[in-house]
């Protein structure tokens, strides 16, 4: 049964190359809401600046999630009824959509997962385990603790080792100090696409290239690339590629492996289960193909049909066109920053994504963000999950301000007389 399964088209779709953000912000039911609302005083207009940490949902995906449960919910892939087969085909056309959004080569090689997490865990143990003592990774300094912590637990039980590829101060990643790190033992190469803390893009193409010529496969974590960036798995020759759905406009709990399909081919599967078997006996199992081998058990449908919706939205809107819009505001939001006394920017590699972080001299970054939060900005504070980032930078926290397609150069504006609120209260 092959249902046909409409995009969802966004109703804000640019003309011709201009980008209207106050109709795209009219999708997003959550920026028209006030917060610290108290009896007989209104709250403040929510100033959503945390997209990084997780992006908010225009209405498409949101009634694309909502009207799947109305009135197309099944269990995938094992019911002959309408309804299954219904559900299979919603699910399954998400899945192409991934493919075409990152030009796979064939929806075999696009896995689905519940996050970015999950589907570094699952190279980590699938791909690593072929991997034995003294065989090594290649990270960078600049990684998310889901990029680091999975190779640990894999040293612990295998005795690798991983290796650490060097930034500049401006949060450049260093491309002949990582190449030195390749040897006859890299096994592997996991790097961000594009750093959550600095913005940093990384050199995706030359990365790849140079582990390459070594013989080194390359897994890119696309959690904000896939976001601010135009990924084409074919033209990069990743060997892998994930990203995550909630910080690209789409439900949380999905997210997204890319492998060759030959090297997922060979990997064993990661989680036993139904849906990744052939065949179960007592005595022995053989398992499915891709890339059921590795969904096991019921997957996050729903979710998976939102972040098809999710896809549609930034697509009809253009990747280009909201590049270039979230370019002019992080160009303008380090231009009134910067003005401010005592606030460093951290990271000002060139080419970076929409993401400011930054310290004063006067506040923690926790107080902060709690003082702002009381006028309506919502920023992150903390280590960003790059706590040896963080130590490598010499501070233990940044503030951090993250920007989406939603923004606007007024919120920009808010922030900077919030922040100079918090430089005149504390001197």
């Amino acid at each position: 049964m092959n249902l046909q399964v409409e995009p969802i088209i966004t109703r804000t779709r640019p003309a011709a190359g201009r980008y209207d953000v106050d109709l795209v912000r009219q999708d997003f039911p959550i920026l028209t809401r006030t917060v610290h609302d108290r009896p007989n005083k209104p709250g403040r207009p929510l100033v959503y600046l945390d997209s990084a940490a997780s992006a908010q949902k225009p209405r498409q995906v949101i009634d694309a999630v909502r009207d799947f449960y109305r009135y197309d919910y099944s269990n995938v892939h094992r019911g002959l009824h309408y309804m299954s087969m219904l559900a299979t085909d919603r699910y399954e056309a998400a899945r192409a959509t991934v493919r075409t959004f990152l030009n796979a080569a064939s929806d075999r090689e696009i896995v689905f997962t519940k996050g970015a997490t999950e589907a570094i865990n699952l190279i980590a143990a699938s791909f690593g385990s072929s991997l034995k003592e003294d065989d090594e990774i290649v990270l960078s300094q600049m990684e998310h603790h889901a990029n680091i912590v999975p190779w640990q637990l894999l040293r612990a039980r295998t005795g690798i080792r991983i290796r650490v590829a060097p930034i500049d101060g401006d949060g450049n990643f260093l491309l002949d100090a990582f190449e030195e790190l390749l040897g006859p033992r890299t096994r592997l190469v996991a790097v961000t696409h594009c750093s959550n803390v600095l913005g940093t893009v990384t050199p995706a193409r030359e990365i790849v290239r140079r582990a390459h010529a070594h013989g080194v496969p390359v897994m890119f974590d696309g959690s904000q690339g896939a976001v601010h960036l135009p990924v084409d798995v074919r033209d990069l020759d990743a060997d892998f590629y994930v990203f995550t759905g909630h910080k690209l406009y789409g439900p949380s709990g999905i997210g997204v492996v890319y492998g060759k399909e030959d090297l997922l081919d060979r990997m064993p599967p990661y989680q036993g289960g139904g849906e990744m078997i052939r065949t179960v006996s007592f005595e022995e199992t053989t398992f499915a193909g891709l890339p059921n081998k590795f969904e096991a058990g019921t997957p996050p449908i729903a979710q998976a049909v939102g972040l098809g919706a999710a896809i549609d939205y930034v697509t009809a809107l253009g990747r280009d066109t909201i590049a270039a819009h979230e370019h002019d505001l992080l160009t303008y939001a380090t231009e009134r920053l910067s003005a401010i006394p005592g606030l460093t920017i951290h990271g000002r590699a060139p080419g970076k994504a929409a993401i400011v972080s930054f310290t004063m001299d006067c506040a923690h970054p926790h107080d902060i963000g709690t003082i702002i939060d009381q006028m309506g900005v919502a920023v992150r504070a903390g280590h960003h999950c790059a706590q040896p980032l963080m130590e490598w930078m010499g501070t233990p926290a940044t503030a951090r301000a993250s920007f989406g397609l939603y923004n606007t150069r007024a919120e920009v504006d808010i922030l900077t007389e919030a922040l100079t609120f918090v430089r005149e209260l504390f001197g």
